[in-house]
């Protein structure tokens, strides 16, 4: 009978509610040792970690990404240049080049202004729940993909708040 119980008790230890979380310090197992943190380090990290600075971050690479991908899709639309007018008339390279920049600024705006919405919104979440987790994403996708359908009516408020919840869920699943 003495054996079972302190079965259960070593089960308890390292399975069970008893069990302590580990210290994953490289020096502990003869990794190299990190030297504490200067001031500008840690400054460099606050700043970093603002929610203005993930905002402006995020809105800069939608801009980006945005542009890039309105500019791919103006490339493989058959119907950049064309004018209804004379529609056997082949437009010229800069009728093309001009569509093609309109459509990449106007992707790169939506992308850029979804980009800060949601980052903005994660940030605020995480700020009030005082956690970070797939939650944070998940709250923060729903606000911005309302807020976004909201425009249309409420139903597609609803559509895209599931949406994009679903979407920054498979996101953060993917990338954790």
């Amino acid at each position: 009978m003495m054996l079972i119980e302190w079965y259960s008790v070593l089960l308890e230890h390292l399975v069970g509610d008893k069990r302590r979380p580990r210290a994953w310090d490289p020096a502990v197992f003869g990794g190299i040792p990190c030297p504490p943190k200067s001031e500008e380090q840690k400054m460099v990290e606050r700043v970093m970690e603002s929610c203005p600075f993930k905002a402006a971050l995020a809105c800069v690479g939608g801009f980006v990404l945005g542009g890039a991908f309105g500019i791919f899709t103006a490339g493989i639309d058959t119907n950049v240049g064309f004018d209804p007018k004379d529609p056997y008339r082949t437009p010229t390279a800069k009728e093309v080049l001009k569509d093609m920049g309109q459509r990449g600024i106007s992707y790169a705006k939506n992308f850029a202004i979804v980009g800060a919405m949601f980052s903005c919104t994660e940030c605020v979440v995480e700020s009030y729940r005082g956690k970070s987790d797939w939650k944070n994403s998940v709250i923060s996708g729903c606000i911005t993909g309302g807020a976004i359908g909201f425009r249309a009516g409420l139903k597609a408020g609803v559509i895209g708040c599931g949406g994009f919840a679903a979407f920054s869920a498979a996101v953060d699943y993917y990338l954790r």
